[in-house]
C-alpha cells in the first residue's frame, strides 16, 4: 500500500481561497458553493504543528461524510453532491484533492461551537477543578477525571481564529451573540447529534 504525500498547504489553480482554518481550506466555486478541503495538518490544542501526518485529512474527510450522510434525519447539513471534476478548473489538481475534498453550500457559520459532553474531560475536567461546574452548569462533588456524567451538558465553546484558543461560554454568552431562539435550536439539535452518536457508537463496542 502507498503511503500518501502529506499535504500541508494547498493552492488550486482557478479559485481563489477564501479561508484557511487549522485544518482545512476552503475556496469559493461561485456564489452559492464551497470548495472545502481537509490538509494534513495538525491540530492540538488549538495550535497548528509545523509537521503533517500523511493521510489524515483522507481519514478526517471519511469520518465527516460518514456522520453527516448518517445524521441528516436530525438535521440538513451543507454537503452536496457534486463531482469534484466539475468545480476544479484544472485537473491536474485532481489527485491531491481526492477523497479529501468536499463541495458545500455557501452558508454563514454560527460563531460557537456547539460542543456536548457525556464525560467529564478536557477543558471541562479543568472548569471542574476550578470552579465545580462547566460553563457555569454546576457539578456535584467529588467527580473523577474522565468519569460519565450524571447528564448530558450542552458546554458551548467561542470559534476562535487560528493561533487563538476555544474558551468555554456560559449558554447566557450563546443567547446574547445569536438570539435566544437560535440558541435553543442549536443546543437541542447538538444534544440530538450526541445521542444518536453514542447510541450507534455503543452499539458496536465504543
Amino acid at each position: 500500500m502507498n503511503t500518501p504525500l502529506a499535504v500541508h498547504d494547498t493552492a488550486i489553480r482557478g479559485l481563489t481561497r477564501i479561508h484557511k482554518g487549522k485544518v482545512r481550506d476552503v475556496y469559493a466555486i461561485d456564489d452559492a458553493r464551497l470548495l472545502i478541503v481537509a490538509t494534513d495538518r495538525l491540530s492540538a490544542f488549538d495550535v497548528v504543528l509545523p509537521e503533517p501526518i500523511p493521510g489524515k485529512g483522507i481519514v478526517l474527510n471519511r469520518i465527516s461524510n460518514f456522520w453527516l450522510g448518517l445524521t441528516q434525519h436530525i438535521v440538513p447539513n451543507h454537503l452536496l453532491p457534486v463531482d469534484l471534476s466539475s468545480v476544479v478548473p484544472d485537473p491536474a489538481d485532481l489527485p491531491m484533492l481526492e477523497g479529501r475534498s468536499v463541495v458545500a453550500r455557501r452558508l454563514k457559520a454560527l460563531p460557537v461551537e456547539a460542543v456536548v459532553r457525556g464525560y467529564l474531560i478536557g477543558s471541562g475536567w479543568k472548569d471542574y477543578l476550578a470552579t465545580g461546574a462547566v460553563c457555569g452548569i454546576a457539578l456535584p462533588p467529588g467527580l473523577r477525571q474522565a468519569e460519565r456524567l450524571p447528564d448530558v451538558l450542552f458546554t458551548p465553546a467561542t470559534k476562535a481564529a487560528v493561533g487563538d484558543h476555544d474558551e468555554n461560554i456560559a449558554y447566557a454568552e450563546v443567547e446574547r451573540l445569536i438570539g435566544a431562539p437560535l440558541a435553543a435550536r442549536v443546543r437541542d439539535t447538538a444534544i440530538r447529534l450526541y445521542l444518536f452518536a453514542a447510541e450507534h457508537a455503543a452499539a458496536r463496542g465504543l
